[in-house]
């Protein structure tokens, strides 16, 4: 990128390269692939680049053979890379680690080595129960190395959440911890496990990692310490050659109802996928500082905390703890420190950061910041100008990202790499090679400029899942039965006169009012584009004459005091600017949302509490006390306080 050039004259004068490439991705995908595999090495060459005889469960790079533990470490160890730090780790307490690729490499080899010890071989299954730390990505990348399918069970989920998962895979191993760290606090992970155990059958045996000093309970013969059994440092454990095909992985998605889902994902295509999509999305030079803001608990951390970074051989920032402990500056403060090149947060993040104003990002140096990026859910534009102008200096280019667990790396983004186009705040703007997006109404048929529908992937990509764990039928009815022969995201959106894709939340998450299908996500960017709003969630409710009726939550700016005068303001306005039918019926003034540890909306929960209803599973809920904030709110507004 040439620093000299405004952001608009970039955009502009590199766009055509992203148009030829993307061409190419779908008139030949078989060559296109062939040569975009070449990102990873390879024991033994692919005979096949897609098998489809058995769509949809598509098969990449069929029968070849590779080992992603040895592609993220051993290669770079051979190379230039090898005294290059791999991952700079930073603790809530201030604490800090260095892990160099040649001294990840030792790692991850003496934990394959403590795995084998264990019984544990070829297809066995591992769960992970560990905080933000080094060791989650060793335990990973020592399962990858000998073939053995690891499950990351976050570790803001509760006892019924593991065992949940164990049973479903079948874990013979739980790798887990002492204790973990968030907002000052020691979560007791290993009383955690224990409890889980009493309802699972499979598991053999527990290594805890000694990571926050406080006293547990260790159960003779099945419980052994990690720095025990992971303490053979010349230990030296050949990579498994894996098939492109078998599973490197499964991660279950949370969704609001019915048993999780676990998505099952292979070796090379998923390798393939990844390495590509973040090159081309944030186009990382050799010396760069990537900080991916997420936890490896979700897809997010999988992809581009662990595996895409270090396939390609960056240095990758890790931060244990919460982004606003011990104070609301902590993110520009490891920004300044470490010289972040490259920042990926969530829009939640960015709107609490807003919440504080800009005095916090202004006190330091944020001029290492050279791109930008987004994930999780839409970035509304208030907070898209916030994170350009203010923490960006309106030169960093900012990469909005759409994906999911099921995708496995990004499927609509802006590419540094090849060509970001003019940007529009809270579009995600155009496909990734090889992705194919339509969006359709409810009767299957493509929608015009304009038109909200649900958006679908026409072909597969290497990325793609390969199934759901032990369940090959609701693979096939929850993604390719809606819509047959696609690939059915359940999510909202519409294409605009220039070809930009705007997402707009999940299909399930969409308001009827009077006839007209809003998603929540347009309502609450409304919302927002007030000045004196930080955050707002939308649910309906049953209408006898609307069907149903629009209800808002926001959280004001600090500083603000909200009235009903406020609360008036800003219905007139939202009538004004967007017409009657995006008027929110009432208008509830909050502290927080509640959202899950990735920092999700439950817009689920928020309906539960308001209609009086019980809100179901609260194990991913982050903060316990926004409950009772809603209904004290829900409250106040019938005695027309405010």
């Amino acid at each position: 990128m040439d620093e000299n050039l405004p952001l608009n004259e970039y955009v502009n004068h590199h766009k055509g390269s992203y148009d030829q490439f993307y061409k190419e991705s779908l008139e030949n995908p078989e060559k296109f692939w062939q040569e975009h595999s070449k990102i990873i090495d390879w024991y033994r060459n692919f005979d096949q680049v897609l098998d489809q005889s058995s769509a949809p469960f598509y098969r990449w790079f069929t029968n070849g053979k590779l080992n992603v533990s040895y592609n993220a470490l051993d290669r770079h160890v051979k190379s230039f890379r090898r005294n290059k730090a791999a991952i700079i780790w930073v603790g809530e307490d201030g604490r800090e680690k260095i892990v160099t690729y040649h001294g990840l490499l030792k790692r991850v080899n003496a934990f394959a080595k403590a795995l084998i010890d264990s019984g544990i071989r070829k297809g066995d299954r591992v769960a992970i129960y560990l905080p933000m730390v080094i060791e989650t990505p060793v335990v990973m990348l020592a399962c990858a190395r000998i073939g053995a399918v690891f499950t990351v069970i976050f570790s803001g989920f509760g006892a019924s959440a593991i065992a949940e998962r164990i049973n479903d895979c079948g874990a013979k191993v739980v790798i887990t911890a002492d204790g973990g760290r968030r907002n000052g606090k020691i979560i007791p992970l290993k009383n955690i496990v224990d409890e889980a155990l009493e309802d699972t059958k499979t598991v053999e045996t527990v290594i805890v990692l000694k990571n926050t000093q406080n006293e547990v309970d260790m159960v003779e013969g099945r419980d052994f310490w990690y720095h025990e059994v992971a303490s053979d440092e010349r230990a030296l454990v050949e990579p498994e050659r894996m098939d492109s095909n078998d599973p490197l992985f499964i991660l279950y998605t949370s969704g609001t109802t019915g048993k999780p889902k676990g998505v099952v994902h292979g070796n090379g295509g998923y390798s393939v996928w990844v390495s590509n999509t973040l090159k081309w999305a944030f186009d990382p030079k050799e010396d760069d500082r990537w900080w991916c803001a997420a936890d490896i608990g979700w897809i997010t951390g999988h992809s581009y905390i662990v595996f895409a970074p270090l396939l390609l051989g960056l240095t990758s920032i890790m931060y244990e703890g919460s982004i606003t402990y011990p104070g609301p500056d902590r993110m520009w403060q490891i920004v300044e420190k470490y010289g972040v090149n490259i920042l990926y947060t969530s829009p939640t993040a960015i709107r609490m950061l807003m919440r504080y104003g800009d005095s916090y990002p202004k006190k330091y140096d944020l001029s290492s910041l050279r791109i930008l990026g987004s994930v999780g859910e839409p970035i509304n534009p208030a907070a898209w100008h916030w994170f350009y102008s203010v923490i960006g200096s309106d030169r960093c280019p900012i990469i909005d990202t759409y994906w999911q667990t099921e995708t496995g790396g990004f499927i609509i983004s802006p590419s540094a790499n090849l060509g970001i186009g003019p940007l529009k705040p809270g579009s995600a703007t155009f496909p990734m090679p090889g992705i194919a997006p339509v969006i359709l109404d409810e009767n299957g048929n493509e929608c015009k400029e304009n038109e909200k529908g649900y958006i679908c992937i026409q072909r597969p990509w290497p990325g793609m899942m390969l199934t759901l764990n032990g369940d090959d039928e609701r693979y096939v009815k929850v993604y390719f039965s809606r819509f047959p022969g696609r690939y059915f995201n359940g999510d909202f959106a519409m294409k605009d006169k220039d070809g930009y894709y705007w997402l707009l939340g999940r299909s399930d998450e969409v308001i009827k009012v009077s006839g007209h299908r809003l998603g929540t996500i347009e309502i609450e960017d409304a919302l927002v584009s007030f000045p004196e709003i930080s955050e707002a969630a939308v649910i309906s409710k049953p209408d006898n004459v609307k069907g149903e009726a629009i209800i808002s939550f926001v959280i004001p700016k600090r500083g603000i005091t909200p009235d009903r005068h406020l609360s008036e303001r800003i219905k007139k306005e939202v009538r004004e600017r967007l017409g009657p039918i995006i008027v929110p019926e009432e208008i509830h003034f909050v502290e927080s949302l509640p959202k899950t540890r990735s920092g999700k909306i439950m817009r689920r929960v928020l309906k539960a509490v308001y209609l009086n209803q019980i809100p179901g599973d609260l194990t991913t809920l982050e903060n316990e006390a926004s409950v009772e904030d809603i209904k004290n709110a829900i409250e106040m507004l019938k005695k027309e306080k405010i």
